[in-house]
């Protein structure tokens, strides 16, 4: 398998929608696990206030990723190929909310 970058922009209006996404995404990625899987998403901002994501997948190929995208019903903006992975730090983790 190789390694892909996913860009979803402005994919979903609120946060229970990516939610109910990634569900679909989990559920349907169970379903090829010899063809994909998913390692990590970030969640962005968009400027127009909707949410859009940067995926980070391990696939057979392209067409892989844009196969398990249409059956969950995701967006698929662009699908680019990972030639390296340089890891500085640990992704940060978020800090718990006090009590």
């Amino acid at each position: 398998m190789n390694t892909y970058i996913i860009l979803r922009r402005s994919g979903w209006s609120s946060p229970e929608q990516l939610q109910e996404a990634a569900a679909r995404s989990e559920a349907t990625g169970e379903d090829m696990t010899d063809d994909i899987r998913w390692i990590r998403s970030y969640v962005m901002d968009e400027d127009n206030g909707s949410l859009g994501t940067v995926c980070i997948y391990q696939a057979t190929s392209p067409e892989a990723i844009r196969r398990h995208a249409e059956s969950a019903v995701l967006p698929v903006d662009e699908i680019i190929p990972v030639a390296d992975t340089v890891v500085k730090r640990a992704d940060p983790q978020k800090k718990p909310a006090a009590s």
